[in-house]
């Protein structure tokens, strides 16, 4: 198993997201989705945020929010769709999230498939930030 940034952690998430489409299939909405995937975060003692509020900013000024559907360890975010197939807008989604937020990692998950899909996306401009 290749082992790369936080890989133990996005397996034990793929997992949990791989029991919540097996047990629900692929006729719900986003939303059904996501409440029990934090089910299962939770049962694995995974600390898990949801629909977080986070600022925009361009060129150092505010310019909006947006919502992100989960973050995981406050480590890896997680971009949750039920659709038939995944769409470059999709992952386009992720890749701007992932800069905007300064996040290092990022899952792809659509429960919309006859088979979960998933992709992990990294950010090339993620910068460390420092311990407080």
């Amino acid at each position: 198993m290749t082992k790369y940034a936080h890989s133990d952690l996005t397996s034990k998430i793929i997992g949990c997201a791989m029991r919540v489409h097996t047990k629900l299939g692929l006729v719900f909405p986003e939303k059904v989705y996501q409440n029990a995937l934090i089910i299962e975060l939770k049962k694995e003692n995974l600390f898990v945020e949801f629909e977080i509020e986070a600022d925009v900013y361009y060129e150092m000024q505010w310019v909006g929010t947006r919502r992100l559907d989960l973050l995981v360890k406050k480590k890896v975010l997680v971009e949750l769709k039920a659709f038939g197939e995944l769409e470059q807008r999709h992952i386009n989604q992720i890749l701007n999230y992932l800069n905007a937020f300064n996040l290092e990692l990022g899952l792809l998950l659509n429960f919309g498939n006859e088979k979960l899909q998933f992709h992990r996306y990294f950010n090339k401009n993620y910068i460390t930030r420092k311990p407080d």
